[in-house]
C-alpha cells in the first residue's frame, strides 16, 4: 500500500466501523448488568466479553480493508507493526465507559481514531447509547450527527468568562494511591470552579468539551486509546490539549478552550494534579 492515504478516506472506514461496533454492543448487551470478564489495572477496573468482542469486530473490519495496517487496542494490544506495510496505526477503544455499560447507565463510546506517520489524522466517537456521532479530520473541523443520516454540525468549544464559572469533567483512575491523590485535588480544584462532572467517558468528555458542553476537563491515567480520537475532536473544535509538559500522556491531561488554557492549565498545578 503506497502513498499517503486520504483523511476522507480513513474517517470513512473508521465511521462505517465504529457505527458497527456500537450498534453490535447496544444489541448484544443483555438487560441488568453486565457479567465481569476479568479486571486490569486493579479489581474495579472491568473488562467484559462484550468489550473483546466488540473490539475484534472492529480488527477485521479495519483488516479487511486496510492489511497493511496496524492496530492498537485496548483489549488486545498492538498488532500488525512489525509486519505493518503502511505509515498508517489506527488506535481503538471499544467501549470507553465500560463500567457505565456494565451498569446499563449512558455514556459509553466506541472510538476510533487513525494515526498517520505517528500523528492523528482522523478520530470518531459513537455513543453507543443515542447512536449519535463524533468525527474530525486533522485541519478540517469536527462535527457532530445524531446519526447517520442527520445532517453535520459543526462544533466549536466555548471559553468561561473565570475559571469560578467553569464546569470542569474529570474522572478517576482505578489504581487506589492514584485514586487518593486525585481525590485531594479534586477537592482542591472544585473550590475554584463552578462545580465538577464525572461522566465515565474520557472520550464522550472530550466530545462534549468540543460541544461546549463542558468549559474544560482534566483527567490522570489515560491511555493513547482514551485520547486519540477524542482528544483530536477537541482540538479541531479548538480546544488545547496539553499535559504537564505539553505533550497529553498517562500522568496529565489538560484540555481548555484557547482562551481559558493556559489559566485552567495553573490551576490545575496549583492543585496538585
Amino acid at each position: 500500500m503506497s502513498g499517503r492515504p486520504s483523511g476522507d478516506a480513513l474517517l470513512d472506514l473508521a465511521l462505517r466501523t465504529a457505527r458497527e461496533a456500537a450498534a453490535y454492543a447496544r444489541d448484544v448487551r443483555p438487560s441488568g448488568r453486565v457479567e465481569v470478564a476479568a479486571t486490569k489495572s486493579s479489581d474495579t477496573d472491568p473488562v467484559t466479553a462484550i468489550d473483546r468482542a466488540t473490539e475484534q469486530l472492529v480488527r477485521e473490519r479495519i483488516t479487511a480493508e486496510r492489511p497493511g495496517d496496524a492496530i492498537l487496542g485496548e483489549e488486545g494490544g498492538e498488532s500488525g507493526r512489525a509486519e505493518a506495510t503502511s505509515q498508517v496505526r489506527w488506535v481503538v477503544d471499544p467501549i470507553d465507559g465500560t463500567v457505565n455499560f456494565i451498569y446499563g447507565l449512558a455514556h459509553s463510546a466506541v472510538a476510533i481514531a487513525a494515526e498517520v506517520d505517528g500523528e492523528v489524522e482522523v478520530g470518531c466517537v459513537v455513543d453507543i447509547t443515542t447512536g449519535h456521532e463524533y468525527t474530525a479530520i486533522r485541519g478540517q473541523g469536527s462535527y457532530r450527527r445524531e446519526g447517520p443520516a442527520e445532517r453535520a454540525v459543526r462544533l466549536r468549544s466555548v471559553a468561561p468568562p473565570e475559571a469560578a464559572h467553569a464546569l470542569v469533567a474529570t474522572g478517576f483512575n482505578y489504581v487506589p494511591d492514584v485514586r487518593a491523590r486525585q481525590a485531594v485535588a479534586v477537592a482542591r480544584l472544585l473550590l475554584h470552579v463552578r462545580d465538577i462532572r464525572r461522566t465515565g467517558s474520557a472520550a464522550l468528555d472530550f466530545c462534549m468539551l468540543a460541544a461546549g458542553s463542558f468549559d474544560a476537563y482534566v483527567e490522570q491515567g489515560l491511555a493513547p486509546w482514551d485520547i486519540a480520537a477524542g482528544g483530536l475532536i477537541a482540538r479541531e473544535a479548538g480546544v488545547v490539549v496539553q499535559g504537564l509538559d505539553g505533550i497529553p500522556d498517562e500522568r496529565l491531561v489538560v484540555a481548555a478552550p484557547e482562551a481559558f488554557a493556559q489559566e485552567f492549565l495553573r490551576l490545575v498545578r496549583a492543585c496538585g494534579f
